[in-house]
C-alpha cells in the first residue's frame, strides 16, 4: 500500500526565488539557451497559464513571432546589463496579444541567465503618475505646512489686538467689528491647525472598520438628513492595526466631501463599502490581503478641469470650500502604507481606500494597550 504524504512537496524552484513570490509585476527566469525554469505568480495571472505548463517550455516556442522581445533579449546579454523594451507586443499561443512593457536583466544563478519583468503599458503610466502625484502632494504639504506657521503667529497678534481695542471702545455697537476680527481670526486659526495635523505620526491599536463607518454615517447624516446613507459591509473583515482617530477623521473627509457634491440631487444617495482584497501592492509593497473600502454617491461628479488634482492643498470643486479635507485624508491613508483613489462620471463618484491588513508599519508611534 502507497502512504500518501500528509504535506504537498515543496516547490524548491519557487524557494529558491522567495523574493519574486511577491513582486506586482510578472517575472520569467530563462536559461542561457532561453528556456523557462521559473515564473512568479503575477506572470501566471498576466499570461493565464500555471507554472507547470510554463517551466521547461522555450521561450522561442512560448511567445512565438515576438522579434522585439528576442532583440531585448540579445541586447542584454551582449552588453551584460538591463534592458527595457518600452512598447512591447507579446503574443502567448492561444492567448491574446499583450501590450506590455519589457525588462530583460542578466543575473548569475545556478539555474538562470536572464530575468524578464513585464508590466502592462497601462499598469507603467498609473504607477508613474501616482508617484508623480505622491511627489507634487508632498511638496505642496511641505509649503502649506510652511506658511501656516508663519501665519499663525501673527494671527494671534491681531486676535490679541482686537481684543485690546475692544476693551478701550465705549459705543457698544462698535464691538461688532471687533466680533468680526475675532471670528475671522478664530476661522483662520482653526484652518491653520488643519493644515498643521496630518504630521502626526498614527498611535496604532486594534480597530474596527466598520465600527468607525457607522459612526461617520451618523454623524454624516445628522448633518444631513436628506440623504440615504447605505451599508454593505463585509462582516467577515478582521480587526486591524491602525489609528483610529486619523482613519475617523480620514472616512469623515470624504463621505462629508460625498455629501457636499450631493447638494441639489433629487434622490442623494452614499454607499459605504467593504470588501478583502487580494495580491495589492501598496507603497511598493506586496500585501497578501488589504481592506478595500469605497465610498460612492450620486452626485454631478467631480469637474475634469480639477479631477487630477483633486488631492493636491487648497484645490476644491465647492464655492467656499477650503480645499483640506482631501488632503488631510490623504495624508492620514498614506500614513497608513494605503493608498486612495477616486473615479467619477457625472452620476457616480467613488473614492476608493485601501488599507494593509496586517501589524503596524515601523517607526510609527504605537499607542498603549486600552484598559476596558
Amino acid at each position: 500500500m502507497q502512504v500518501q504524504p500528509l504535506f504537498p512537496p515543496v516547490d524548491e524552484t519557487a524557494m529558491s526565488y522567495a523574493g519574486l513570490e511577491l513582486l506586482a509585476t510578472a517575472a520569467l527566469l530563462l536559461t542561457a539557451n532561453l528556456r523557462v525554469v521559473y515564473v512568479n505568480p503575477a506572470a501566471e495571472n498576466l499570461l493565464e497559464l500555471s507554472r507547470r505548463q510554463l517551466v521547461g517550455q522555450p521561450a522561442r516556442l512560448l511567445f512565438g513571432d515576438a522579434p522585439a522581445l528576442f532583440q531585448a533579449i540579445d541586447k542584454a546579454q551582449s552588453n551584460g546589463a538591463s534592458y527595457t523594451e518600452q512598447e512591447l507586443e507579446l503574443g502567448v499561443v492561444g492567448k491574446q496579444r499583450l501590450h506590455l512593457v519589457c525588462t530583460v536583466s542578466v543575473v548569475d544563478t545556478p539555474d538562470a541567465s536572464l530575468l524578464l519583468e513585464f508590466r502592462h503599458i497601462d499598469q507603467q503610466l498609473k504607477i508613474a503618475r501616482e508617484e508623480r502625484l505622491l511627489e507634487q502632494q508632498q511638496a505642496n504639504r511641505d509649503l502649506i505646512r510652511s506658511l501656516a506657521h508663519e501665519i499663525k503667529n501673527p494671527l494671534g497678534g491681531i486676535r490679541g489686538a482686537a481684543q485690546l481695542l475692544e476693551r478701550q471702545l465705549d459705543h457698544p455697537p462698535l464691538t461688532e467689528y471687533t466680533q468680526v476680527i475675532i471670528g475671522e481670526a478664530d476661522r483662520l486659526q482653526t484652518l491653520v491647525d488643519r493644515m498643521l495635523t496630518p504630521h502626526r505620526l498614527p498611535k496604532y491599536r486594534r480597530t474596527n472598520i466598520h465600527e468607525i463607518l457607522s459612526r461617520v454615517g451618523n454623524v454624516v447624516n445628522a448633518e444631513f438628513p436628506n440623504i440615504a446613507m447605505v451599508s454593505d459591509f463585509d462582516i467577515s473583515i478582521p480587526e486591524f492595526e491602525a489609528d483610529p482617530e486619523q482613519l475617523t477623521q480620514a472616512i469623515f473627509n470624504i463621505v462629508r466631501n460625498a455629501a457636499q457634491a450631493l447638494d441639489g440631487v433629487l434622490r442623494p444617495v452614499i454607499q459605504l463599502t467593504t470588501r478583502v482584497a487580494r495580491g495589492v501592492t501598496l507603497a511598493k509593497r506586496r500585501h497578501r490581503l488589504a481592506l478595500s473600502l469605497s465610498v460612492e454617491d450620486n452626485g454631478s461628479g467631480v469637474d475634469e478641469s480639477i479631477r487630477d488634482k483633486i488631492f493636491f492643498p487648497l484645490v476644491s470643486g465647492r464655492e467656499g470650500g477650503s480645499g483640506l479635507g482631501l488632503t488631510i485624508a490623504q495624508t492620514f491613508i498614506s500614513q497608513h502604507n494605503g493608498a486612495i483613489d477616486c473615479e467619477s462620471v457625472p452620476g457616480r463618484t467613488v473614492f476608493t481606500v485601501l488599507l494593509p491588513l496586517e501589524l503596524p508599519r515601523s517607526g510609527a508611534s504605537q499607542a498603549p494597550p486600552r484598559h476596558e
